[in-house]
């Protein structure tokens, strides 16, 4: 095929779509084409988030799509995987850059095989090679182009090598021209040309890389290391994000300037007369105790955005370590257990920064009872960065058996409703399939610009939310519906779980804004009015409660409001009869903290 039609003149842009397994320099790819001219948007009809930009290839604008990763194109397909084989369906996709491992070469072809099926002009990127080299790997790209017939460009896109080659070889982009292989003889057939233009030598790779990336693997040391790691990440997302950087912006920024002159400026509404009511009415929706500036943005900007951006750095790190597919290999005979598998790790490990993020990250997931299973238990025990802060602040200072009991009690009903979900939920649980990159140390610029990517998606995605259940909570609020829910809550408060009459008003609280609540124990428990025992309780049920308004909202988006409320209708009473066993037991055994 000739590359005339990709640069005459046309009446819209050229196409120009990214495909790729996960973690092989796609989105670091992206940006090197665009630049940061790019936008984040959903698929249409779905939750699935695509990003485009405009690139400059020759003297023509072009449309670039980064796709969401994908490790097949065929048979049963995880939401993100069918999105990716739509997206590329469609007839104005003009190219598609594979971008591929350079180390891994038959999994490559192993993708170029299925893609080829979609019969429109293609160029391969293999990135990465200078790893691959490190690893002792050699591949004849020029070969293998005549092979497929297509142009094949090799790069290290955190660097920048190989865009230039890049631009250049997609004006020669052609339909792949190889005998396709059988469906059930694709692997084989890519076991077989990788080693016909792959050449292994003697390897270079640092002893110590590879030395920590099999001790990661292995359980004697493998726990270790994800203690440490998960302490680590506490430090900076729960201690660095949750409590410093929180207490700058909420205190200093907000408390002392915006949320200020925001109420002087909304004063003029406060003038007598008859539309009085009326003006005071729009005052406070906008700077009252439940305003979309005081409450709303303030919880937002200066609350969750530290904690997410710091999560974000973090988990970008761990990510372009290698670590967390390491991870995900080494938690996943657990996971099996509840019907998931070692992706399920991602969102439960995204939860303990926030629980509405993960939420939306469960989409990763090969089925819909994963999905379905991964959001029931993130609503149900997996604690925010805020939650977790307090518990161990309260705690800290009890004993180390309260908190052990804490974590074993939540732990242990996260495993029995995941293995219960898994053997009654109806459908499949997907195939284990993940790439392994090397452990490496990140480079702090691509790490910025995944960061700042993501936190602008934070604040197009989950900023709104927020913004919606304010003004959801200011309406309940004046209706009288808060005041009607602590009052009937006080009974089990007292009754049923033994704790004091105002911790009912922690718990809405706690429902409305996680972090409130948790501020609310942790201000109960210093003034002397929870026993250790009482802390345990309430911080279990808090743990075990349901889920912040800005993640029940997130559930609706992902789930729908059926399996949303149904979620919430599980863990309420699992919460509080969790609570109530527990100050049984307490009483019955007589035991303290």
């Amino acid at each position: 095929m000739t590359s005339e039609p990709l640069l005459r003149l046309r009446a819209r842009p050229l196409r120009i779509v990214l495909a790729g397994h996960p973690n092989v320099g796609k989105s670091v790819l992206f940006g090197r084409l665009t630049g940061r001219y790019a936008t984040v948007s959903n698929y249409p009809g779905t939750t699935v988030s695509v990003t485009s930009g405009r690139s400059i290839v020759g003297a023509e604008v072009c449309d670039v799509v980064d796709t969401p990763g994908v490790n097949a194109l065929r048979g049963t397909l995880s939401e993100d995987e069918a999105i990716t084989r739509r997206l590329l369906l469609e007839d104005d996709v003009d190219v598609i850059v594979q971008v591929g491992d350079a180390r891994n070469l038959r999994r490559v072809l192993l993708l170029t095989a299925h893609l080829a099926e979609f019969e429109k002009p293609m160029v391969l990127v293999l990135n990465m090679v200078d790893e691959a080299r490190a690893h002792g790997v050699d591949i004849d790209a020029d070969a293998l182009s005549a092979f497929l017939g297509i142009p094949v460009v090799e790069a290290v896109a955190v660097e920048g090598r190989g865009i230039a080659e890049l631009r250049e070889a997609l004006g020669r982009a052609a339909v792949p021209d190889f005998p396709r292989p059988a469906a059930d003889a694709t692997a084989a057939w890519a076991h077989m040309h990788a080693g016909r233009y792959r050449r292994v030598r003697a390897r270079r790779t640092a002893r110590l890389q590879e030395k920590i990336a099999r001790a990661s693997r292995d359980p004697i040391t493998g726990i270790p290391i994800l203690i440490a790691v998960l302490y680590v990440f506490y430090l900076f997302v729960g201690v660095f994000g949750a409590q410093t950087l929180v207490a700058l912006l909420e205190e200093d920024v907000f408390g002392r300037w915006i949320n200020p002159a925001a109420i002087a400026a909304f004063g003029w509404l406060t003038a007598p007369g008859a539309l009085a009511p009326v003006t005071a009415l729009v005052r406070d929706f906008f700077v009252g105790e439940y305003g979309l500036i005081t409450m709303g943005l303030t919880y937002a900007v200066a609350i969750v955005l530290p904690v997410v951006t710091m999560f974000f750095l973090v988990f970008g790190f761990l990510e372009d370590s290698g670590y967390i597919p390491r991870l995900a290999i080494f938690s996943d005979r657990l996971f099996r257990a509840m019907g998931l598998n070692g992706k399920a790790v991602l969102p439960m490990v995204l939860g303990l920064g926030c629980d509405t993020m993960a939420t939306m990250t469960t989409r990763i997931l090969g089925t819909a009872k994963e999905r379905l299973i991964a959001i029931l238990l993130l609503a149900l025990g997996v604690p925010c960065s805020a939650q977790l802060a307090t518990i161990l602040g309260i705690l800290g200072g009890v004993s180390a058996a309260a908190l052990l009991t804490l974590f074993g009690v939540v732990l242990g009903q996260l495993f029995v409703v995941g293995f219960l979900a898994g053997r009654i939920l109806p459908g499949e649980r997907s195939e284990f399939v993940l790439e392994m990159p090397p452990i490496r140390l990140p480079q702090f610029r691509n790490l910025l610009v995944k960061t700042v990517w993501r936190v602008r998606w934070y604040l197009g995605e989950a900023v709104p939310l927020f913004l919606i259940g304010t003004a959801l909570l200011f309406v309940l609020d004046r209706a009288g519906g808060l005041t009607l829910l602590t009052r009937a809550a006080e009974p089990i408060v007292a009754g049923l779980l033994g704790l004091p009459r105002q911790t009912a008003q922690v718990f809405v609280m706690g429902f409305l804004r996680r972090d409130y609540g948790a501020a609310g124990l942790l201000t109960m428990a210093r003034d002397g009015l929870l026993t250790g025992s009482q802390s345990v309780v309430a911080l279990t049920v808090m743990t075990l409660f349901v889920p912040c308004v800005a993640q029940l909202l997130m559930m609706v988006k992902e789930r729908g409001w059926r399996v949303a409320l149904a979620i919430v209708a599980f863990v309420t009473p699992v919460a509080v009869l969790t609570g109530a066993g527990l100050n049984g037991a307490f009483r019955f055994f007589g035991i303290g903290f």
